[in-house]
């Protein structure tokens, strides 16, 4: 059976409109078909779904009982949104300079919902809109995802709590901004920490040194997430640096752009990065410096997500618990070869997983007794190391 042609845009609308005749097999998603000048244009559809979108009279005519609506759902996001989340739609109605602005913004709204419905929804219309958003946002990823060869992705894993002042945050950055000028997309939980590195680094790809270690001090003023000024001091950074005079990075695709906004006015197209937040943890903001934000309301979905994209690694900076469960869901899937192929497990901090957290060598242990088959490790403690481990990959699967 013929499937689905998803329809996400006016334009695409259009294009269809203009052919004429019988449209079939359609999934139209988020559409405000009250902006056309000219609606239907005598098409007859059939078979389509209508999912979230607003319709003029003349429209509701034509769609006749062979095609499904679903309308839009009483709950404060869009269950059929069709776009990934960016920091200006998330932090949409936050003043820099007055960071208790938060509660009254779009992420921290949709949080206190969460909350009063429940972090395990049993409200039928909340599970259904949850699932139907969640959907819509894997869909979105997905489409992102295509304009990238699938060994270009990595994942950056780490503890939330990292602060913008320790030398992993650092080391973190560094290894982003490189492989993003490598042609990386940097994928992450998108929240503070270890994942807020990621996306800094990925963020300023191109630009010098200095700028890196200014950017660093400007967000050494609040080196927690738990600062008040955690939010105003990412947006400071990014509001200093323009992306005139950045230096060219190699093989990335510029259509990655994200939109200019109010909030990030200066992202160049070179640093595109992926962050995957959850409002299961919706206490932890989500960095602004991802360019792409894919926030989910469940957590599994989140989490399944950064392992099974970034085929091209995963690389683990010091973590806890959480991160603990991620190198042990990744080693299942490279051990079975769930995606066709093993990607690198390369760990960041020697002493950190030899001693402190010893799983490197359970894992070095496991290989040789034939519990784990196939795990590409790796481990060091400088930049250069970790970059170099993913290259290695790389090169040889090209």
């Amino acid at each position: 059976m013929k499937p689905y042609r998803e329809i996400e845009t006016i334009s695409e609308v259009k294009t269809l409109l203009a052919k004429g005749g019988t449209i079939s097999r359609c999934a139209f998603l988020d559409i405000n078909f009250k902006e056309l000048e000219v609606t239907g244009n005598g098409c007859r559809f059939e078979h389509c779904l209508f999912m979230g979108c607003r319709f003029t009279k003349e429209m509701k005519a034509q769609i006749d009982g062979t095609n499904l609506v679903f309308s839009h759902i009483d709950v404060p996001f869009n269950a059929f949104r069709n776009t990934l989340y960016t920091a200006e739609t998330l932090y949409e109605g936050y003043e820099l300079g007055n960071p208790d602005s938060y509660k009254d913004c779009f992420d921290n709204k949709v949080y206190q919902h969460y909350l009063r419905m429940g972090k395990t929804a049993t409200d039928v219309k909340e599970t259904l809109a949850r699932t139907l958003h969640d959907r819509a946002i894997s869909d979105s990823v997905h489409e992102l995802l295509s304009q990238y060869d699938e060994r270009r992705i990595i994942g950056i894993m780490g503890g939330h709590g990292l602060l913008r002042t320790d030398k992993t945050y650092r080391k973190i950055v560094y290894i982003s901004k490189q492989l993003t000028e490598l042609g990386y997309l940097m994928v992450s939980g998108g929240g503070p920490g270890a994942m807020e590195a990621t996306h800094l680094g990925a963020w300023m790809a191109g630009r010098t040194e200095d700028d890196v270690e200014q950017a660093l001090k400007i967000l050494s003023t609040a080196p927690s997430y738990k600062d008040r000024e955690w939010l105003d001091t990412a947006i400071r950074v990014i509001d200093s640096f323009r992306s005139e005079g950045v230096q060219e990075c190699r093989s990335v695709d510029n259509s990655l752009a994200s939109n200019p906004s109010s909030l990030i006015s200066h992202l160049s197209s070179q640093s595109a990065s992926l962050g995957i937040p959850t409002w299961l943890y919706g206490h932890e903001p989500a960095t602004p410096f991802a360019t792409h934000i894919a926030k989910y309301f469940e957590n599994a979905i989140r989490e399944d997500s950064i392992l099974t994209i970034a085929k091209g690694g995963i690389i683990y900076s010091p973590g806890s618990a959480g991160t603990m469960q991620e190198i042990f869901q990744d080693a299942v899937q490279n051990h079975y070869l769930s995606f066709g192929y093993a990607s690198p497990m390369i760990f960041l901090d020697t002493d950190y997983w030899t001693k402190e957290m010893p799983v490197y060598p359970l894992l070095q242990q496991l290989m040789q007794n034939g519990r784990y088959k196939n795990l590409i490790l790796s481990i060091g403690d400088e930049i250069e190391e970790i970059v170099e481990s993913a290259l290695v990959f790389l090169k040889e699967n090209q």
